[in-house]
């Protein structure tokens, strides 16, 4: 059979793989937080009708002569630049300007270590670092559900830091000064779920919610561009209830794609670290709003235009290959 069958065979696979990820960028141009992907070809194998040889006394060396077997799918690389601000008016809709990803995933009261203490440092011996057990995401669409966590839309509890006193304690409401005026105390050791603060019988409220206390009622729900999740109680206190974090991954196209806008931390990521919105290089939060699709439609119909005539292309090398083969069986003739 002649090599220029199977380079077309080839040349038709690989096209068409990238025909797929070009679909599938079109088809979430409106996804909020979708990274456009792009794929690359890379050369097949070749077969070496003669090799290469050192020059002598009397004749120079020769070059080796390779044909080669079509190409190959390389890979497929996302673009993780922000995108663009779509407001949607949701005060707990967030937002990263810049990089990183919020870090949502199951309840989990105890929550997740860091690997890092307070000021940022490793402490000695380590913590485990248990943020690659949480999903990552860039769609920061939050609500808050009946059991008063910040969650989104499918579920999945949104991670950040609780409000500690002095003394690295739940702090119970209110607090002397005003809870609006008191300092935040973050441990950035531990994440754990964001939760409205509940109250008790005797009207003390608690960051965590006591398993006998009822939801805080709350109004002007909202996310900061720090991160910060602040309420309004009817008696006009505003109450600080958690921070959301921002995890910092330095190889983002190693990330595993598992659906629904969510990625897993698995090999070759780098050292993913969690931080407040604008510092550790994470990007602040625009609240408000979603990060819209980064697909560019010009640049996807122009590369559908030249993966659909490559594909054209190879479909005569096969053409023209089989017509070959037809001319050297009817030689018999």
């Amino acid at each position: 059979m002649l090599r220029s069958m199977f380079s077309g065979v080839s040349g038709l696979r690989t096209h068409q793989s990238r025909m797929d990820v070009i679909g599938n960028n079109i088809a979430n141009v409106n996804t909020a937080g979708y990274k456009s992907g792009a794929a690359t070809f890379q050369e097949s194998i070749y077969q070496t009708l003669k090799g290469s040889s050192a020059g002598g006394t009397v004749y120079g060396g020769s070059n080796p002569n390779q044909v080669g077997y079509g190409s190959k799918f390389g890979s497929v690389s996302l673009n993780f630049n922000a995108s663009a601000f779509e407001p949607t008016g949701v005060l707990t809709h967030a937002m990263i300007d810049g990089q990183g990803f919020f870090m949502v995933g199951p309840k989990n009261p105890n929550g997740f270590t860091t690997g890092s203490d307070v000021d940022g440092g490793i402490p000695n011996p380590p913590n485990p670092n248990q943020i690659p057990e949480l999903n990552l995401t860039r769609v920061g669409k939050f609500t808050v559900d009946g059991d008063g966590y910040l969650c989104t839309p499918d579920g999945n509890v949104v991670y950040g830091y609780l409000p500690t006193d002095a003394a690295g304690q739940p702090p119970n409401y209110p607090m002397e000064p005003p809870v609006n005026d008191a300092p935040f105390f973050a441990a950035q050791d531990k994440l754990q779920p964001i939760r409205i603060p509940g109250v008790a019988d005797d009207g003390t409220v608690h960051v965590p919610p006591e398993p006998t206390d009822t939801q805080l009622k709350l109004k002007d729900l909202s996310v900061g561009a720090d991160g910060m999740v602040t309420g309004t109680s009817d008696d006009g206190k505003i109450y600080k209830f958690g921070q959301v974090a921002v995890c910092n991954v330095p190889n983002p196209n190693a990330l595993e794609n598992r659906g629904g806008g969510y990625y897993k931390v698995v090999n070759n990521t780098g050292e993913v670290s969690a931080h407040i919105p604008g510092s550790g290089t994470t990007g602040q939060l625009a609240p408000g709003g979603l990060e819209m699709s980064n697909v560019d439609l010009a640049t996807e119909f122009s590369n559908m235009i030249t993966t659909q005539r490559g594909f054209q292309a190879c479909s005569k090398i096969i053409s023209a290959s089989d017509e070959m083969l037809q001319d050297l069986i009817s030689m018999k003739r």
